[in-house]
């Protein structure tokens, strides 16, 4: 995995137009080590708090991330940083605390014109009870994915309806059988068998002759 530590200026590039300036007096009062991360399966972002032999903070956000979505991250890990500076590690990683911090951080991002009205309205409902992940909200989700840069032939499975098919990466192929809130119940073709994916996985759709749509 390739990483590429970075000034804080460089976020500029990353970020929505006009927010550094909100951002930037967080590395004013903390020393943190900014690295871009190339794309991971599993984490947006992390940090790390200061230990002996690194004796600053260490945050880390995936580059591939649409400026949306970095910022939230961002801020994300930013309130995992207050959280140590107030309490090191006698709370739990994304508990009311960080719940507290994080929305402490985030408002003064909101109305300011650096999200679209569909991610705002969104990132405004998330922030009544946020989660360890913004991938576990199914509207902030959708909100931010219309954002990334699209893969040609995919969707997520909340986008296509009933009986349509698609194939997951291993190149299995299922048919959508019926949505629920968060999860869909989907049947396997070659052996019928019945397994449940969450509504905002990415998956290549097919036509029912199993042609990717191009």
């Amino acid at each position: 995995m390739k990483k590429q530590e970075t000034t804080i200026y460089l976020l500029n590039k990353f970020i929505p137009k006009g927010a550094f300036d909100l951002v930037a007096p967080f590395f004013q009062n903390h020393t943190i080590h900014l690295t871009l991360t190339h794309e991971r399966k599993s984490v947006l972002g992390d940090y790390r708090h200061p230990i002996k032999d690194q004796p600053y903070h260490r945050i880390s956000v995936n580059v591939n991330l649409n400026p949306y979505s970095f910022l939230i991250t961002l801020l994300h890990e930013i309130a995992h940083l207050q959280v140590w500076v107030h309490f090191k590690n006698n709370v739990s990683p994304h508990g009311k605390e960080w719940k507290t911090q994080f929305r402490h951080i985030m408002i003064p991002f909101i109305g300011k014109g650096f999200f679209p009205k569909d991610v705002e309205q969104a990132l405004f409902a998330y922030l009544h009870n946020p989660a360890a992940s913004t991938c576990t909200d199914v509207g902030l989700f959708k909100a931010l994915y219309r954002y990334d840069e699209q893969k040609p032939g995919h969707k997520l499975i909340d986008d296509m309806e009933p009986g349509h098919w698609f194939e997951i990466e291993d190149g299995r192929v299922f048919e959508i059988i019926e949505h629920n809130r968060t999860r869909s119940r989907c049947r396997e073709l070659e052996n019928g068998k019945v397994y449940f994916f969450s509504s905002i996985s990415e998956v290549k759709q097919l036509r029912r002759d199993k042609r990717r749509i191009a």
